[in-house]
């Protein structure tokens, strides 16, 4: 399982997260992972709905950017949050990605709020192949 942590020198409005994973689709899981814990204390979330996300860009940066904000899309729309994620991306360029999700709906009795993730910033956005796996860094707008 891939890991992350919240850089805290980058922005001060913001939060970046520092992402790794041991392969791409681990990268992204990761990066669902992440944000949610931004989000909410996953064990006070209901583990009762899924979703299958779809996705298409034409660089892998743009695809985490894309990826990031479907799910910001559905906390803001549903109260929806997804710490779990089975992705999987392929191609070359464009790069698509298909994604199975699994989470809850916020339930304001018994789910712990943290930060309100408002929008993914393009701002040091990047994903870089390394010698231990695949790395990424991005700035949520909390």
């Amino acid at each position: 399982m891939g890991r992350y942590r919240i850089l805290e020198d980058v922005a001060i409005a913001d939060c970046a997260l520092a992402l790794e994973g041991d392969t791409l689709d681990d990268l992204f899981a990761t990066a669902a992972r992440a944000l949610a814990e931004l989000m909410v204390d996953p064990a006070t979330l209901p583990s009762d709905a899924t979703r299958t996300i779809t996705l298409e860009a034409p660089a892998l940066d743009l695809l985490l950017h894309d990826w990031l904000a479907e799910l910001i899309f559905f906390k803001d729309r549903d109260a929806a949050i997804f710490p779990c994620a089975d992705v999987r991306i392929t191609g070359d360029g464009p790069f698509a990605l298909r994604a199975a999700v699994r989470g809850g709906t916020i339930d304001p009795a018994r789910t712990a709020r943290r930060a309100d993730a408002k929008a993914v910033t393009f701002h040091q956005l990047g994903v870089e192949r390394t010698a231990e796996g695949w790395r990424a860094r991005v700035v949520i707008d909390i």
